[in-house]
């Protein structure tokens, strides 16, 4: 008798978390590196340490983005 075939996860069921470098993220917000490293040394932008790589997850730069927003339009 066969065994079951063995299911994969689904790409959507399960979304990738995607993580950014620190130049991705200097690409992105067109910053420079220092300006970058103050706000992750800040806690305005969520980042793990992976051995010495820094890497930030595409949601912590998009919930940053979105706050700054949100502070801009209630001043």
């Amino acid at each position: 008798m066969a065994s079951p075939p063995t299911t994969v996860p689904c790409a959507e069921a399960a979304p990738a978390l995607d993580l950014l470098t620190v130049p991705q993220v200097m690409a992105r917000l067109q910053l420079g590196r220092s300006a970058v490293y103050n706000l992750l040394r800040s806690g305005q932008l969520a980042s793990i340490t992976l051995g010495r790589a820094r890497r930030i997850p595409s949601h912590a730069l998009t919930d940053f983005i979105r706050t700054r927003l949100d502070q801009e339009a209630a001043a």
